[in-house]
């Protein structure tokens, strides 16, 4: 292992933020990983960076997590369980798994960042969450240095949320995460957003994986920025949920406000509260597409907040800080941000 001194991370992040790490090693292997562990508790971990905004220097160790390789642990007529290790980029390995006919993340494609991130933050989209194919988390302690494996149930999946993101957070670094996927009788969720529309308009009736997979990616594009290309983290904001009364009382005012159900459980929906888009709410407070020199709110998606060029982390979030104080002001609805700032 090579620890390198003053290095860029503006292309180890999907802001594209130009901060420096004093200190920088990259890890290929778990036992690399221990190793390193062993002399050094106080890191930084850094993967595909796609859900953090830096706003700093980082003084302490960086360890990119490059640990890389997919394997089939088992598989039977209908299922097939897989180990991805936490290098692997997400998007690729979904591309993966609709090549090979495995079912059950599909509608997650073209999410930027590594497979390590992906448990940490519950990713999800379009009516699907990645804790629905996950059945194992394994992790290093950082204090011991031991491989200790999370079952499903012990992740404490939420929405955008996981026991990694709260109780021990910074404890561990996740080397690999295994999946149990459909080989076949796949549950296709094309109901959610615009992919029956993208469907319909290419006269697909009965849709594939890779049907649903390609429109995804249509209706992502079309929607998103690339990262390569302007600096982004995705979705900035979790979409809020507030009481049904609140709702109401905002109906009144705008009478357009849309809403979707919370469900409270596997086939319960809450009759209390309703969530509501947080991109809705953002462009009705006019910031969708305003740009502030290096900076802005992306001009087709307004929970994107962009790097134009040269902006610094504490730009864009004081951006987001605004957007926030608007949001609370007009609406009477906190947001909460989504992405993981380093401050």
């Amino acid at each position: 292992m090579n620890i390198q001194q003053n290095i860029s991370l503006k292309n180890y992040n999907t802001f594209g933020i130009d901060v420096t790490a004093k200190h920088f090693v990259s890890v290929d292997s778990v036992y690399q990983l221990q190793q390193l562990l062993k002399k050094e508790k106080d890191i930084f971990l850094i993967s595909g960076g796609s859900n953090m905004l830096l706003t700093k220097d980082i003084e302490q160790l960086v360890v990119h997590i490059d640990i890389n390789g997919i394997s089939i642990d088992k598989e039977d007529d209908n299922f097939v369980y897989l180990t991805v290790n936490a290098g692997e980029n997400w998007h690729e390995f979904v591309l993966f798994c609709v090549d090979n006919n495995y079912g059950g993340i599909e509608n997650l494609s073209l999410i930027p960042g590594n497979v390590g991130t992906c448990p940490i933050q519950n990713i999800g989209a379009y009516g699907v969450e990645v804790k629905d194919t996950i059945t194992k988390v394994e992790a290093i302690e950082i204090e011991s240095q031991k491989l200790v494996s999370f079952s499903n149930a012990e992740c404490n999946f939420g929405y955008r949320n996981s026991i990694f993101k709260n109780e021990v957070k910074g404890n561990f670094v996740i080397t690999s995460v295994s999946f149990k996927l459909t080989k076949k009788n796949h549950q296709l969720n094309t109901s959610y957003g615009a992919i029956e529309t993208e469907l319909a308009s290419k006269n697909i009736k009965n849709p594939s994986l890779k049907n649903i997979s390609d429109a995804v990616i249509a209706i992502r594009k079309s929607k998103l920025p690339d990262p390569k290309e302007i600096g982004n983290s995705g979705s900035f904001f979790k979409n809020p949920v507030i009481s049904e009364m609140l709702f109401l009382e905002l109906q009144n005012e705008y009478p357009t406000i849309p809403s979707y159900p919370v469900i409270s459980s596997e086939v319960e929906k809450s009759e209390t509260e309703v969530k509501i888009p947080a991109g809705w709410l953002i462009e009705k407070a006019g910031f969708k597409g305003k740009r502030f020199g290096n900076y802005g709110v992306h001009e087709k998606q307004a929970l994107v907040l962009v790097n134009y060029g040269n902006a610094t982390g504490k730009e864009i979030y004081q951006l987001a800080k605004k957007i926030q104080e608007t949001i609370l002001k007009q609406f009477r609805i906190s947001l909460e941000i989504e992405v993981n700032i380093i401050a």
